[in-house]
């Protein structure tokens, strides 16, 4: 159980919390899988280092229902409570950007992990393609914690993204381009993020070792 803890950085759950999802994750049948959902979902929008790793977590989960158990409880819940959250998204982020940051961090890790026969669920599509759009708002440019949110959603499924449809990732970049060119105010590492993933997809989703130094060089000087 504690290399289960390990492998999916369950620390920072407390230790009922823990004990459930290791549980979950051992035996998937002996557990209310819905609970779950919600405690995963609950759990990644207040702490940003658990929502990194929760997709790994729920796709692991699906796997071991599909296995063991033969249902899909958990992914219908877990999909469920992404409709709810998506829905509400603008209310969040009025209430808190962090929160917002968590809803985006964790909607972006599902489509990431989560597949059917090898490919990204539908379904999901839209909702990532609209909360990277929001991100790449004027208001949301000012904000240091969105651009970075944004940048960091590109980096993982940009290239997926765009594989599922082309047309709106074109769009995105050229809001991302007009923002860099056009919008005033915006800090000097804004503007650093923005022409690092303007560069990145232009180059085919990759930095070259000399371009990639450059850019983290700058950032962390």
């Amino acid at each position: 159980m504690d290399a289960i803890c390990d492998q999916y950085k369950l620390h920072t759950l407390d230790v009922a919390h823990q004990a459930l999802l290791k549980s979950a994750l051992a035996d998937p049948g002996s557990v209310d899988l819905e609970m779950v959902s919600n405690l995963i979902v609950d759990q990644s929008l207040r702490d940003s280092s658990f929502c990194k790793d929760a997709g790994r977590i729920c796709y692991a989960l699906v796997q071991a229902e599909a296995e063991q158990v033969h249902t899909s409880v958990f992914r219908r819940s877990l999909l469920n409570r992404l409709q709810q959250e998506f829905t509400n998204r603008d209310d969040t982020r009025k209430c808190s950007v962090s929160q917002w940051v968590c809803v985006v961090t964790f909607i972006c890790n599902i489509f990431y992990y989560l597949k059917v026969n090898n490919a990204p669920i539908v379904a999901l599509v839209n909702p990532v393609y609209d909360c990277l759009f929001t991100l790449a708002q004027p208001d949301a440019l000012m904000n240091e914690e969105e651009v970075d949110c944004l940048v960091v959603q590109l980096h993982r499924i940009g290239e997926q993204l765009e594989m599922q449809e082309r047309g709106r990732m074109d769009r995105l970049f050229c809001q991302l381009r007009d923002g860099f060119l056009l919008q005033e105010g915006l800090s000097s590492l804004t503007r650093l993020m923005l022409l690092e993933v303007l560069e990145f997809r232009a180059g085919g989703w990759v930095l070259s070792e000399t371009t990639q130094r450059y850019y983290y060089s700058e950032v962390y000087d």
